[in-house]
């Protein structure tokens, strides 16, 4: 059911302890649910710490500075002693110090402060996923809250403690993800929270111990007018695309290089791959290992514009992940007609479909069937035209930006009914 504005427009504040938009699905997800919630008819302020979000006309922004210790070019710096203007700042810096990941704890404090000079400014307030222990404080200052939570982040530890290559890298992760103790605390005691999947939804109930009548989903969308077919661009033969904003054992790129190593045995084919690797990571070292120096292209930092044209220039996308609690990239490549291979991980069975209509599902971490797949792709031109038309089609239906904010608003009244009561 559409939201229709029969209710007074709602001022609402966004939180984002962290805003870059390169950081993958959370910066995205606020810049264009802010957008829709603007176009809508309601009142949307940011609040974000560094790096900063890229937001569009009509949404307000008010920064919330950190130390910001992991900015580039110099992550895990040491400030300058005149950069300590509070205990806060103390406590972000020796916990990172530490090995630990400081952010959501500090940041949430940060804000709740923030808030406290804005009395009677907003009607709500909608966190995502910062869940720091300072949000039980703004909740005890009054503060109707509603919190997105994508996916446990349980899923990300378990995943990278897994892939640990000895006892350092292993202890230096589980301080790494200290934090968690504290996210799992507080999403217990928030009053409302959303996810983005039914995948998720269960996920974060057996693995965070939030109760499921406590959290509502809410799909995510796409900027479906942005991302599409463009007729002037042409596909390019045998190309392969995939989007992961960090080379991460989640994001399953090793089982993709693998796989198109073994495509490369028998078809022409390059894989663009939109992202950076980390500092010392090892994908740089596996496509030197494969022999795909001349197959695999990185593309760092591009515009939407950008994005969308290799989309477009991809006969296949690819999204190998291990775990997923949405897809942004798959949807995307769907909005732009381009045939989609995909994992079971996670939600991208709820996100592509199971028919084999919209998109071709294999296990993950497994190379060898998500090579046969993309192999039956290209192959196959009236399979992967089916596949570009029905795609579209199941955007259009389902993953809308305005369809995003309209179930975000009837969240938000329903939280400020519960407050009422």
């Amino acid at each position: 059911m559409a939201e229709v504005m029969t209710e007074a427009p709602l001022r609402i504040a966004f939180l984002i302890y962290r805003g870059n938009p390169y950081s993958g699905g959370q910066g995205v997800y606020t810049r264009y649910l802010t957008k829709a919630l603007v176009d809508l008819g309601h009142e949307v302020e940011v609040f974000s710490g560094p790096p900063y979000p890229v937001l569009d006309d009509g949404v307000t922004f008010t920064p919330v500075p950190s130390l910001d210790l992991y900015r580039e070019p110099d992550p895990f710096r040491v400030p300058w002693p005149w950069e300590f203007k509070s205990l806060i700042d103390v406590e972000e810096f020796l916990i990172m110090a530490s090995g630990g990941f400081p952010e959501p704890r500090t940041w949430s404090r940060r804000i709740r402060k923030v808030l406290k000079g804005r009395v009677g400014d907003f009607d709500i307030i909608h966190d995502n996923q910062c869940l720091g222990s300072g949000l039980l404080g703004v909740v005890k200052d009054g503060w109707p809250l509603l919190t997105t939570l994508h996916h446990p982040i349980t899923v990300d530890r378990d995943l990278d403690v897994s892939h640990a290559s000895n006892p350092y890298k292993l202890l230096t992760l589980k301080r790494w993800y200290a934090f968690l103790g504290m996210q799992k605390r507080v999403s217990k005691q928030l009053p409302r929270l959303i996810t983005v999947s039914s995948s998720s939804k269960r996920d974060i109930t057996a693995q965070m111990g939030v109760p499921a009548d406590k959290m509502g989903v809410v799909a995510v969308g796409v900027d479906h007018e942005r991302f599409r077919r463009l007729p002037h661009v042409k596909k390019v033969k045998g190309r392969l695309m995939t989007t992961a904003s960090a080379d991460v054992p989640l994001k399953g790129l090793m089982p993709l290089l693998e796989a198109v190593a073994k495509v490369k045995t028998e078809r022409d084919v390059t894989l663009t791959l939109v992202g950076k690797p980390r500092s010392g990571s090892k994908v740089a070292s596996r496509v030197a290992e494969l022999g795909l120096q001349d197959v695999v292209q990185f593309a760092t930092n591009i515009s939407d514009d950008r994005m969308v044209e290799l989309f477009n220039e991809a006969e296949v996308a690819v999204v190998p992940s291990l775990y997923e609690g949405f897809s942004l990239p798959a949807v995307e490549a769907m909005a732009c007609s381009t045939a989609l291979v995909a994992t079971t991980g996670g939600a991208l069975p709820e996100v592509v479909g199971t028919d084999g209509t919209t998109g071709i599902l294999v296990p993950p971490n497994d190379p060898g069937a998500l090579a046969a797949a993309i192999i039956r792709v290209l192959d196959d031109k009236k399979l992967r035209e089916s596949l570009e038309r029905n795609g579209r089609k199941r955007v259009e239906s389902m993953f809308t930006w305005k369809a995003c904010a309209e179930g975000t608003v009837r969240e938000y009244r329903e939280v400020l009914a519960n407050a009422d009561r």
